[in-house]
């Protein structure tokens, strides 16, 4: 009898896998399969650009070990069977030993790297199988996954449109069922708007609660491993194996980590959830406005308290982002000199080399930012953007403080102000920009969100943001479970 691994979820495959009634290799090879049938490679959908399907299959193979100890026994957080057998893909942008890590540029094209990040070294000892490297906008700079050097990634709902960006490739992987769980990373809601266009849960947390080792840098104040899950549960699964302290990542927090599924099935009964005003503006187009109060209706109706609020700094978060972020890639996008690793072109002298391997190996998009980043950095510049705009962000994080230490227990708003947009459609740089309009704040303040699917507009997704205070993410689970349970399939129809 076949199996579907499409529909069963990361805890129960991992469940069957040490029952012994699914075989490791089985649930990797599944996998494969599925991305062949999807078409999720780079003749196809463009998600999956780095694999090996023969190494992937040995490595799950190799579980058998974990298998026969795991035999009559449950898998508790910290046990390393945690998503034993169960397959997962990797954003191009962290660390693995064996696949190519480019960041999807050119100027990284063929390197491997010598060390693993620590959320995959994590996965693997939970008994994950990496299956593949998804694509992205170069070095996460964009919110479509158009600007890959390897090319655009379509949307599996409708292949017309983009993903979301920049972490389109793995949002795609978990849209099209080639895996329930995906790494992606987040600087100014690269998780949670690729969510919400493919119709799957995306999770940023707090800033420090999910170690950044190895990770790839663009903006490092703002930068975050997330996570992406075809449900709630697959998502706070994986998190509750990648959160927690890394003597690897300097700003990695020492706080106790909550066990995320334990609140599957508990009341929202007196929650209080607050909905920003300035997230719902007179141009929100209107059936995105009744899809996210359809979500709210629903959480009010399990005993949760709506309560309108103001985060009256939202609207200078994308001026703001759009300093700090370019600043800091400036910065940490300097080390792609030729030098040390990736692409060298040879020019005249080491100048010339340095000139003509960055503009051989970056993109428009990443050089549009990089200089913008240079500019505002420059002396008599810096004072008037750089660190009026570190100012502003001490505003947005006081708004937020006021609001969650008013008694709001999370936030909601919609995930983005309008459904996936079609490939090419949006050529404008500021239009673009502007996708990452109800996400940007989050990484400015640090605190955890996530997207939920709360329905759809012709037959796209739409996504729900949820925000919680920091280090809150048992709170923020505990309304997305309830919301996911309260919509059931209204939330993809």
């Amino acid at each position: 009898m076949s199996v579907d691994f499409a529909a069963m979820s990361a805890a129960h495959l991992r469940d069957a896998v040490a029952a012994n009634e699914v075989e490791p290799g089985a649930a990797v090879r599944g996998s494969f399969a599925r991305s062949g049938a999807v078409g999720a490679g780079r003749d196809g959908l463009n998600a999956i650009i780095w694999a090996d399907a023969a190494r992937s299959t040995r490595e799950a193979d190799a579980l058998a070990e974990r298998v026969n100890q795991a035999q009559g026994s449950r898998a508790p957080h910290g046990s390393g069977r945690e998503l034993l057998g169960v397959p997962v893909a990797v954003k191009d942008n962290i660390a693995t030993l064996e696949l190519p890590t480019t960041c999807g540029s050119h100027i990284l094209e063929g390197y491997v790297s010598p060390f693993e990040a620590t959320v995959v070294s994590r996965l693997r000892r939970a008994g994950a199988v990496v299956v593949g490297k998804t694509n992205m906008d170069e070095f996460a700079m964009g919110s479509s996954t158009e600007h890959s050097a390897y090319g655009p990634t379509h949307n599996p709902l409708d292949p017309t449109r983009v993903p979301g960006g920049s972490s389109g490739g793995s949002a795609a992987a978990v849209a099209a069922g080639v895996v329930r769980i995906a790494l992606g990373s987040e600087t100014g809601g690269s998780v949670r708007q690729p969510a919400a266009f493919c119709g799957v849960v995306g999770v940023k947390p707090t800033y420090g609660r999910v170690s950044r080792y190895g990770l790839v840098a663009f903006a490092s104040s703002l930068d975050q491993v997330g996570v992406f899950g075809a449900s709630v549960d697959d998502a706070a699964l994986a998190m509750e194996v990648l959160a927690g302290l890394d003597p690897l990542d300097a700003t990695s927090a020492d706080v106790p980590v909550a066990p995320y599924r334990a609140t599957a099935h508990e009341s929202v009964e007196g929650l209080v959830v607050g909905r920003p005003k300035e997230y719902f503006p007179e141009s929100l187009p209107p059936r995105m406005r009744e899809r996210c109060d359809r979500a709210l209706a629903a959480l009010e109706a399990q005993g949760a308290v709506v309560r309108e609020v103001s985060l009256p700094h939202t609207d200078l978060a994308i001026p703001v982002y759009y300093i700090v972020a370019p600043a800091e890639a400036s910065s940490n996008l300097a080390r792609f000199d030729g030098v040390r690793y990736g692409l060298r072109v040879q020019g005249d002298g080491l100048r010339g080399m340095y000139e003509a391997t960055r503009s051989a190996g970056f993109g428009p998009e990443v050089t549009r930012r990089i200089l913008l980043g240079t500019y505002v950095l420059s002396a008599g510049y810096y004072d008037a953007y750089y660190k009026k705009a570190q100012e502003v962000r001490g505003l947005l994080a006081g708004d937020f403080a006021a609001v969650f230490g008013s008694g709001v227990d999370v936030l909601f708003t919609p995930t983005t102000p309008t459904p996936a947009f079609r490939i090419g459609a949006v050529s404008d740089p500021y239009e673009m920009y502007l996708n990452d309009i109800f996400t940007a704040t989050a990484n400015l303040v640090g605190v955890p969100a996530m997207s939920v699917p709360v329905g759809r507009i012709d037959g796209l997704p739409v996504g729900g943001q949820l925000m919680a205070p920091h280090f809150r993410e048992d709170v923020m689970f505990r309304a997305a479970y309830a919301l996911e349970r309260a919509l059931g399939e209204e939330a993809h129809r």
